[in-house]
């Protein structure tokens, strides 16, 4: 256990309040896994946890947690909550939940039995109200309470689930799977930006084809992006294999970076999960004779102005899918010349545009020539090497001035 968390668990000991760690450190203790974080409960209040710490952030509306700071460690610390829904809106969401309870109420108030576990550094004993110890071993994951009821509180629960079964290899219990088909489109009332942010813990924490697969086995891959799953459901179309596979191999590639440390940008996967969108509604509308860079911007347009009715993009990854998909048309030119090629080469885009254009050909496109093309180009003009003029340079590129003779 980090000392950065004992020390939270001890200051709130000695200052007269009770202290436990919660959750997902002690599952992933009990599997032999090391923990990502450790959370710590209490029943403390926020307020007297932010008088107890100066490097105390309180954050959140739903639930208030405190965040107790060390450089870029972050012990999230929350207060015990009441065994009652708060304030709720017409769905019946959870809308706002501070009210506080016992730690037997606490428990009542967590999503799963396998994140229910509590150890108490005043007897040193692990506390389980909930079976979650017999579901570990067991390998299920299995909601506290009703599962209908607990999805009409928070819809999100339901790709928690799934995640969790994902990245843990464990199974969904019956009563926990079957309430997901009943409640799946409460999805469609969550703020767009909580969804995304809940695709970023599916999709780049180290199990997105997981991931993926287990939102298609459980038809949730729909909610979130329904158009795309639109497509990958029309089995007469002659890209359907083929996007599918393209989709897969990203995220086969994504998880195998994570593995070794190497950079990835969820702004990647939207490229790749909203291509099919994008295409489609490009070749219609290059079909419909319109100017072929008029047709490439609009498409994006439209493909974001829908996508943001579910998952909410920020800005900077939307740049990024542009960039992207703009980039394939200019991979795509008919006989670049020298000067076009070097452009490319220096646009910052290029190397994920490069890299999809390798994942589009390995789906199954005859993008080979092309490919080939690009993969000479980096060998004959290293990007690093090329010095430009003030006559040749490319747009964007800095470029040297000639020596006045």
């Amino acid at each position: 256990m980090p000392k950065t968390a004992l020390k939270v668990l001890y200051r709130l000991k000695e200052s007269g309040f009770r202290a436990l760690l919660v959750g997902g450190c002690l599952r992933d203790l009990l599997r032999g896994k090391a923990p990502k974080d450790f959370d710590v409960v209490t029943d403390a209040t926020p307020d007297e946890i932010k008088q107890l710490f100066s490097n105390c952030r309180l954050i959140g509306r739903r639930f208030r947690l405190a965040h107790i700071h060390y450089g870029r460690e972050i012990i999230e610390v929350a207060t015990f909550r009441a065994d009652e829904k708060g304030f709720t809106d017409d769905q019946g969401q959870v809308i706002q939940h501070n009210t506080f309870g016992t730690i037997e109420d606490d428990v009542q108030r967590r999503d799963f039995t396998l994140n229910a576990l509590y150890y108490d550094i005043e007897d040193f004993s692990l506390i389980d109200y909930v079976g979650a110890l017999d579901d570990i071993e067991a390998g299920i994951i299995r909601i506290i309470g009703d599962a209908n009821e607990r999805y009409q509180e928070d819809p999100v629960r339901m790709l928690r689930g799934v995640r969790f079964a994902a990245k843990l290899d464990m199974r969904l219990a019956a009563e926990t799977e079957r309430a997901i088909a009943d409640n799946k489109d409460l999805l469609q009332n969550v703020p767009s930006a909580r969804l995304f942010d809940e695709t970023l813990k599916l999709f780049m924490s180290g199990h997105a084809l997981a991931s993926y697969e287990a939102l298609r086995l459980y038809d949730l891959f729909g909610v979130l992006f329904p158009q795309t799953d639109t497509i990958f459901n029309d089995f007469s179309a002659p890209e359907h294999a083929r996007y599918k596979k393209l989709l897969k191999l990203a995220l086969k590639n994504t998880d195998y970076r994570l593995a070794h440390n190497e950079p990835v940008t969820i702004g990647f996967l939207y490229a790749v999960i909203l291509w099919p969108v994008y295409e489609q509604l490009l070749t219609d509308s290059l079909a419909a004779e319109t100017h072929w860079h008029k047709a490439m911007h609009e498409s994006i347009d439209h493909v974001f102005h829908q996508a943001a009715m579910r998952v909410g993009i920020p800005m900077r990854h939307k740049t990024m899918v542009r960039d992207i998909w703009v980039m394939q048309m200019r991979l795509m030119a008919d006989k670049p010349t020298t000067k076009k090629i070097r452009g490319v080469l220096a646009h910052k885009r290029f190397r994920a545009g490069y890299d999809f254009l390798t994942l589009r050909m390995q789906a199954g496109e005859a993008l080979e020539s092309t490919y080939e093309l690009w993969t000479q180009a980096q060998i004959d003009y290293p990007i690093e090497k090329v010095v430009y003029h003030d006559d040749d340079a490319p747009e964007g590129v800095r470029k040297k001035r000639r020596r006045r003779r």
